[in-house]
């Protein structure tokens, strides 16, 4: 039997230990806001169809103002938008 040297550091513990807990922490949160919002939809769901929506992001050339839009194109992209109501994201359906 081959023994290989461990390369756990008490830091490199520890910064794995914070990073599990962030992302548990984000999880419930998004979680919390999924329920609040009123969507039957859990986490990976609202993760699966928030990973198929489209942004664009449109330069007007003579002003240099870049215009960004989120599109909701499908029914299922439609049933996340009481998770954008009140971010400041622009939306458009259809």
């Amino acid at each position: 039997m081959i023994f290989l040297p461990l390369q756990f550091s008490e830091k490199r513990i520890e910064a794995h230990i914070c990073i599990c807990f962030v992302a548990y922490k984000v999880h419930k949160e998004l979680e919390r806001v999924i329920k609040k919002a009123g969507l039957d939809l859990s986490v990976d769901k609202v993760l699966d169809i928030a990973t198929t929506l489209i942004t664009l992001q449109v330069k007007i050339p003579w002003t240099d103002h870049v215009r960004t839009r989120t599109l909701f194109l499908t029914p299922e992209h439609r049933s996340l938008l009481p998770l954008f109501g009140n971010i400041g994201i622009e939306t458009q359906i259809g």
